[in-house]
């Protein structure tokens, strides 16, 4: 398989020259958004965190109302991760074109039919720091810390089953993404600093949700944190999970329910101080102490500040 090249896993009857790029206008990915995707970090031909893709892959095809055998298609996977060494797997799934006209789709086993899609992408995932977890005995790649910044844009809240999937009906988190970018790239040319690594999102009921392309948890004050002028208190890398008590907001009607956040949910569901699902509000933002942004590529995003759309800076421990 080329690097960066996309093929078709599914059906498995095409040959590897045909199946390049040949993607019809009327798959109901590209027409409707009628599918999902996940992207899977590779280090030593093994592909990172794996149980948990494989969680994706089933409930997103129960959901979705997919045909998907999973066991055959981590096989295949596993295949191509050998090859790639160490990158990125994108994999997209679609339901299959159908002959009923419109966004429908006929009731029965062949309207569950569906495409599967295969990028390879070689990149460095590894990271100078990492933080070592029980969850199958694997490392959490730690990036270096950053600015966040909340943006104005908003992304939807959805009905059940929908809520929660990394569906590809991701236009919402696009225009943040842009917005983020925007921001960056004024920054950039008036020279200001510090540069924001990521955005924090509110949904349509006002509620913050997660990233631009991440996940995200807190931990709370008791009263208003100082501004980011004041010294931080440094904090050793080892304990940066278990130290606190740690939140992120629900899923239940917005927002990706990542792998990364599922994985660090699992490593401190036995500590003492599990992670707690809570709504994160207007009135919590000034009172953040620590905030991090987690996805299955980048691993754990601590930030040293959040801006606010006010303008006003808040300031965290560092670690």
């Amino acid at each position: 398989m080329s690097p960066n090249t996309w093929i078709c896993l599914h059906p498995s009857n095409a040959t590897t020259d045909a199946a390049k790029l040949t993607m019809s206008l009327d798959n109901r990915g590209l027409a409707y958004g009628d599918g999902f995707f996940t992207t899977m970090g590779i280090i030593d031909g093994q592909i990172l965190w794996l149980d948990y893709h494989q969680q994706r892959l089933n409930s997103h095809a129960i959901a979705l109302q997919l045909q998907l055998d999973s066991d055959s298609l981590l096989a295949i996977l596993q295949t191509h991760a050998k090859q790639l060494q160490q990158g990125m797997l994108k994999l997209i799934v679609t339901r299959a074109s159908q002959e009923v006209r419109g966004y429908g789709y006929t009731p029965n086993t062949c309207g569950s039919i569906c495409e599967i899609w295969l990028k390879s992408s070689p990149m460095s995932i590894t990271t100078a720091q990492s933080l070592p977890i029980a969850v199958n005995g694997q490392f959490i790649p730690l990036q270096p810390a950053a600015s966040a910044i909340c943006l104005s844009s908003q992304i939807a809240c959805l009905p059940l089953p929908l809520a929660g999937l990394k569906s590809l009906n991701r236009l919402d988190n696009v225009l943040a993404s842009g917005e983020l970018q925007a921001i960056k790239a004024k920054a950039l040319e008036g020279n200001i600093k510090p540069s924001f690594g990521e955005g924090l999102l509110r949904d349509m009921s006002g509620q913050w949700v997660e990233g631009t392309t991440s996940n995200v948890f807190y931990q709370l004050s008791q009263s208003p944190v100082a501004k980011s002028s004041n010294r931080p208190h440094a904090q050793s890398n080892s304990n940066y999970l278990s130290a606190g008590q740690w939140y992120t907001p629900s899923m239940a009607q917005s927002g990706v329910a990542g792998v990364m956040r599922q994985v660090i949910i699992d490593e401190l569901s036995t500590t003492k101080n599990p992670v707690i699902i809570r709504s994160l509000q207007d009135e919590d933002l000034p009172h953040l102490s620590r905030l991090f942004f987690c996805n299955a590529l980048r691993g754990i995003m601590p930030m040293t500040s959040l801006t606010l759309l006010s303008g006003e800076v808040v300031g965290f421990d560092a670690i």
